[in-house]
């Protein structure tokens, strides 16, 4: 099928729902304005769809290969990526001092969005570069950024995140790969590595991997790990290549989906390497990786659901079955029947309020760096930190979810893999696992990002949720309304009941027990409250007789939709939330084994 972007929903969700022009009124972006976010989008969506869409298929076929300790990329991947390096897509948001455009976060992630929709393998790749150039930005020195900063924001060279070991995946505290001093400021890097994206390929003539691993004299567990940068080949004094380094793929994963994304298995044998930040705070330093890369992940979720949903919406329109219900017509295209429509308005519905999250989470992330005053950036900081895990959790579900759903609308066909519906189920399960599963999520949100603050963030969006609320009745009466009252109400009191078993001695485990069902609950009803405020700029779009009704009376409808089909679920989520975890502990291994 054919992808298209969608540059309408991106920018109106970007400057009526997300709030972008508050981050072009902070004089932080000199470049940026109203045309130049259009052009950006559309030269993202000229690209995603004309040379990154048509090689998704055959990636999904094809895949990467290994031989003889190296990694070639599916067939027409390195040029595509030449291509996107060559059009400055990796320096978007990078500062103008390393080379980059210093464009706004939440722009790069619009555009973004449109590259992981036309082909989420490829999308990878820029990705993990992306997270490495916040990383070496906040924490590298002034030789580590000239030597590898610019060549990444240039897309000339790639980045790999190196976390995960056999026996350390998400308890990356029990890491045992070594960094032993050289003696000349340099370090020996030994230990095996799996899961690594993108880790080796031909795209580019070098890949500079950020690693986590323990110093000789390290404490045990999470503080004893570092964060060291080794280069695929080694670099000279006049930024030239050498050697190849002592680390080598031996292997790449075979996987449900993201065929063409390399993971690899990597094996660092003596490895050259360089400190990055300080010792024994590699977590922390690795911690600006992964918040990038989780956002970025949860973007990936709104891609892979918004071509899933085009693919589902082409197909129920040529499809032709059964009688209509509202025409008569026989033989009639099945998107005339009310459930495939039902489906094809909640998958556009929930993918409309991901995106939402996701681009609230970025401009967040904007203006808490740029924000006027020392109060605004506080306050923009606790939105991006409780946003991210919900961005990253909730809209990966609504990938997967959506996903699914697509290849129900294609009935039968929807399970052959020649329709190509299956592609983008299997590539979309991936999203809610890595950069931190989602129950890990769930627990960070209610662990850590609540009562950082001591839940002022969390009161600060009820208050706002509420704002919105009282505007409603210009839109809405009923049903429509008061599932929204019913749903900030339910919010407001999970957290609530949260932040009191958080401080009560015995309140760990019914605090992580509700974690899941929490981080649900508020991503369903903040993707009602961005869907809200949507609806109701588009009322005052159409009120000033301007832009396109029937596009604008959709986005008050989509409201509606997302009103009855997802805000209604707010009490049972609630009451998830407070089952306590005596309830969980009584389904003992033994009863959960018990046939």
């Amino acid at each position: 099928m054919t992808y298209r972007a969608p540059v309408r929903d991106l920018a109106f969700t970007l400057q009526a729902v997300a709030g972008i022009d508050q981050v072009a009124a902070t004089g932080a972006f000199p470049d940026y304005d109203a045309d130049l976010l259009g052009a950006v989008l559309e030269a993202a969506a000229q690209f995603s769809e004309g040379v990154l869409a048509p090689l998704n298929r055959i990636g999904d076929q094809t895949g990467s290969t290994w031989a003889d300790g190296a990694v070639t990329a599916a067939p027409g991947f390195a040029d595509a990526y030449r291509q996107f390096a060559a059009g400055g897509w990796t320096g978007l948001s990078a500062p103008a001092h390393a080379g980059g455009q210093q464009l706004p976060k939440a722009l790069e992630l619009a555009a973004y969005e449109t590259v992981h929709a036309a082909n989420m393998a490829f999308g990878l790749c820029p990705m993990l570069s992306l997270a490495a150039i916040e990383a070496l930005e906040a924490v590298g020195t002034e030789a580590q950024k000239a030597t590898y900063l610019t060549r990444l924001v240039s897309g000339e060279w790639t980045g790999a995140m190196v976390l995960t070991e056999p026996q350390a995946g998400s308890d990356l505290g029990a890491l045992t790969a070594t960094a032993v001093p050289n003696g000349d400021g340099t370090y020996a890097l030994t230990g095996q590595k799996i899961f690594i994206t993108w880790g080796d390929h031909d795209a580019t003539d070098n890949i500079v991997h950020m690693v986590l691993a323990r110093l000789p004299d390290a404490p045990p567990g999470p503080k004893g790990i570092s964060l060291f940068l080794a280069s695929k080949y080694l670099v000279k004094p006049d930024g030239s290549l050498g050697e190849r380094n002592a680390f080598r793929p031996v292997g790449v994963e075979h996987k449900l989906g993201i065929h063409a994304s390399p993971t690899c298995v990597m094996a660092y044998e003596g490895a050259t390497a360089e400190l990055v930040g300080q010792p024994n705070q590699g977590l922390a330093h690795m911690f600006v990786m992964m918040n990038a890369a989780r956002l970025a992940v949860g973007v990936e979720g709104v891609g892979v659901a918004e071509r899933a949903y085009q693919q589902a919406l082409d197909y129920a329109r040529e499809r032709r079955q059964g009688r209509s219900a509202w025409t008569g017509e026989s033989n009639a295209p099945i998107i005339d029947h009310p459930d495939v429509r039902r489906t094809l308005s909640v998958m556009k519905a929930k993918i409309a309020a991901a995106r939402a999250i996701c681009l609230s989470t970025g401009v967040a992330a904007d203006l808490a760096k740029h924000a006027a005053t020392g109060e605004e950036r506080r306050r923009w900081k606790g939105r991006e930190d409780l946003f991210t895990p919900i961005a990253k959790a909730w809209s990966t579900d609504v990938g997967v979810e959506v996903a699914s759903m697509g290849v129900q609308v294609h009935g039968g066909m929807g399970f052959i893999e020649e329709t190509g519906a299956a592609q983008h189920y299997r590539d979309a399960r991936i999203a809610p696992i890595y950069e931190g599963t989602n129950g890990i999520q769930a627990m960070d949100l209610v662990g850590r990002k609540l009562g950082q603050d001591g839940g002022q963030s969390a009161r600060e969006l009820i208050e706002e949720m509420q704002e919105t609320l009282a505007l409603l009745p210009r839109l809405y009466a009923g049903k429509p309304l008061e599932r929204f009252a019913t749903a900030v109400e339910a919010v407001q009191d999970a957290t609530f009941w949260l932040l009191d078993r958080k401080a009560a001695a015995d309140g760990a485990a019914d605090v992580l027990a509700g974690a899941d069902a929490y981080l649900k609950l508020l991503g369903d009803v903040v993707g009602g409250w961005m869907l809200a405020k949507g609806a109701l700029a588009a009322r005052a779009i159409l009120d000033a007789g301007e832009g396109d009704a029937a596009w604008l009376e959709g986005r008050i409808a989509l409201y509606e939709v997302y009103a009855a089909n997802v805000l209604g679920h707010a009490s049972s989520r609630l009451a998830a939330v407070g089952q306590g975890g005596a309830l969980l502990e009584r389904m003992s291994p033994e009863v959960l084994a018990g046939g």
